[in-house]
């Protein structure tokens, strides 16, 4: 005889059914939980018992939670204005019509690029004004000692455009990072102007002080050193003078003439 499921039978079963699978993931949780807490009891007495374990934790930890802030912090693209702003160049359009005068004849003689010996230019301008140097010379010395290749490296030891002695300039070198800031053109046209400012006061003469610069950078011939500096000097020289006065003459010119009186 066939039984008849009545729908009291079939929700009552449903029930049964809705319980079981209930307390089946209950006792499945209960028994996970367990098994987590048991290895975190004992992962910590582990460590508890190793503190060499406990701080190579700790700083696993910390070294990852630092890597995330760091990554968090940091800018999408930071690569090409870091770098522009590290460089050692400047643009054309802002040296004024003298500098912009020297620095296309260097670059056009030494066969290097504008833009780094214009903000060189730009540095021997404003270290002129203080230490009562032309910038013209500053210029000339660092033509004859390194042809301005900041890589420059002298048979004695100079470095850089200046070729200037770490060794004996450590003390001007250190704030900027020691040995290796000879490499650095702006520090190194800094320390080497410095250099030249006391050969200068100490000497009495420019033509003794640059003797001076020439033993100290390991130059060979002293007197011929000497001509070419000054050389390269009146060369820069004329060079400003006659863009001082084109610009004078072309300033003039643009005047408006004064109406002639009639008799």
């Amino acid at each position: 005889m066939t039984a008849t499921l009545t729908w009291p039978d079939l929700k009552e079963a449903m029930s049964t059914v809705a319980f079981d699978v209930r307390e089946g993931f209950v006792e499945i949780t209960r028994h996970s939980l367990a098994v987590i807490g048991l290895a975190v009891v004992a992962l910590a007495l582990t460590l508890l018992a190793r503190p060499t374990l406990q701080q190579t934790a700790s700083e696993t930890l910390l070294g990852w939670l630092e890597m995330r802030q760091v990554e968090q912090n940091t800018p999408l693209e930071p690569l090409a204005p870091t770098v522009a702003a590290r460089s050692t160049a400047s643009r054309m359009q802002d040296l004024s019509s003298d500098q912009a005068a020297v620095t296309r004849w260097l670059s056009s003689k030494y066969k290097v690029s504008k833009e780094p010996l214009a903000a060189l230019v730009s540095e021997a301008w404003s270290l002129s004004e203080r230490s009562r140097i032309a910038p013209t010379l500053i210029l000339a010395v660092m033509a004859i000692e390194s042809r301005f290749n900041p890589f420059a490296h002298g048979d004695q030891g100079g470095l850089g455009l200046m070729q200037i002695d770490p060794g004996a300039h450590i003390g001007a070198l250190s704030p900027f990072g020691g040995r290796l800031a000879a490499f650095d053109p702006l520090t190194n046209l800094r320390v080497g102007t410095r250099h030249l400012q006391g050969l200068i006061q100490d000497a009495g003469t420019l033509e003794e002080a640059l003797r001076l610069y020439a033993n100290a950078s390991g130059q060979g011939n002293n007197d011929q050193y000497v001509d070419r500096v000054l050389a390269e000097k009146k060369l820069l020289d004329n060079l400003s003078k006659d863009q001082k006065t084109a610009l004078s003459d072309k300033n003039n010119a643009a005047l408006p003439k004064s109406p002639q009186a009639h008799m």
